[in-house]
């Protein structure tokens, strides 16, 4: 196995409720430094908290996250958790009541992040920052808005409740996936707007909020007048533009190395090592390979190890110090309430009691 390295960039899942054998063995590789989980991970409350231990004893460094955004994308929605509405829900109530929006945007934050704090996550993929231009299915109403600035306020006040329930946020999908039909698990989607007009509309809420995001997840989308990879693959927009232009200093992940849009880079088909490589040298901190353990074992992402492995030691891929400080900034400061002290907590009743109804 690849000695320790300052740098631990692949988050992978797990089958089931509980570890196997070969789930501890790939916990401990030196490049693993997340676990994404999903609702076939939860089967009940009490469940999901020893998953999270358990995770923890054998890595305590890892980072647990989580796709949990409210509306159909929340993979924890029974055994005391809270249903939290879907985003557009908050640009609706917005156009009522801007502050009572804020204010109930806030809450949702707050909620969400104590209840999976308090169930052992750290990290949850979340506020959605792509604009509400009607086109695409697989964004709809997990967009707030097709206003970039109450898309950026709104979004602004969710990341206040995460933080204030010890949680950083993640912006997606950067520049924007609201514009484009295709959806990224199954096709490639192809933007053709001008930089200048992405910029204006749907990237400008990245420019607003760097200073507030932990971390922000780029599209598999591709934007041909800006260059010819899908945004999470192309330096141009990581680098250049996210990093130098609009002085993003958070952690960078990738989407799904296993969608679709990730599999073709330039007209070629590619491996999922070879898509993890050339997200990292693009700019990505962090690379994520979703839904991989339950089918043949989990070997995809055993491939992934060794083709990871095999292109540090070619120096076709080296491990980033700032990368992997950017990884641990995100792992939270403070320790969870526990449930039942939840429970108790008039701060998290009085978050309650601001949800929209």
């Amino acid at each position: 196995m690849l000695e320790a390295t300052p740098h631990a960039p692949l988050v992978l899942d797990v089958a089931g409720t509980s570890l196997s054998s070969a789930e501890r063995h790939r916990l401990k590789h030196p490049l693993t430094g997340g676990v994404i989980l999903f609702a076939r991970n939860c089967e009940s409350r009490a469940q999901i908290t020893q998953l999270t231990a358990d995770i923890k004893a054998v890595r305590p460094d890892v980072l647990i996250a989580i796709d949990h955004e409210g509306g159909r994308v929340q993979r924890f929605t029974r055994d005391g958790f809270t249903h939290l509405p879907a985003m557009r829900t908050l640009g609706e109530v917005w156009m009522d009541d801007p502050m009572k929006a804020t204010a109930a945007a806030s809450a949702c934050g707050e909620v969400l992040a104590l209840e999976l704090r308090a169930c052992g996550i750290d990290f949850s993929f979340t506020p959605v920052l792509d604009l509400d231009h009607g086109h695409s299915a697989v964004i709809g109403n997990r967009a707030f808005h097709r206003d970039p600035r109450v898309v950026a306020l709104l979004a602004k006040s969710l990341m206040h409740g995460l933080l204030r329930g010890g949680m950083q946020g993640c912006g997606k999908h950067f520049p924007g996936h609201g514009h484009v039909k295709a959806d990224s698990h199954h096709a490639i989607p192809v933007d053709r707007r001008s930089l200048k007009a992405i910029l204006a509309d749907d990237a400008a809420p990245y420019g607003w909020l760097g200073g507030v995001m932990g971390a922000v997840m780029p599209a598999h989308v591709v934007y041909p007048k800006v260059c010819a990879r899908p945004a999470g693959f192309s330096s141009v927009w990581l680098r250049d533009i996210l990093r130098e232009r609009l002085r993003f200093q958070g952690a960078i992940f990738s989407d799904d190395l296993g969608m679709a849009g990730a599999r073709v880079i330039e007209g070629r088909p590619v491996s999922h090592a070879e898509a993890a490589v050339a997200a990292l040298q693009a700019g990505c901190d962090l690379v994520l390979l979703c839904n991989e353990s339950p089918v043949q074992a989990g070997a995809a992402i055993d491939d992934l190890l060794v083709g990871l492995q095999a292109a540090h030691a070619s120096g076709l891929w080296r491990p980033d110090e700032d990368s992997e400080f950017r990884r641990l900034a995100l792992l939270p400061a403070t320790p969870p309430l526990g449930w039942d002290e939840l429970m108790a907590d008039p701060a998290y009743h009085a978050a309650l009691e601001r949800l929209p109804g």
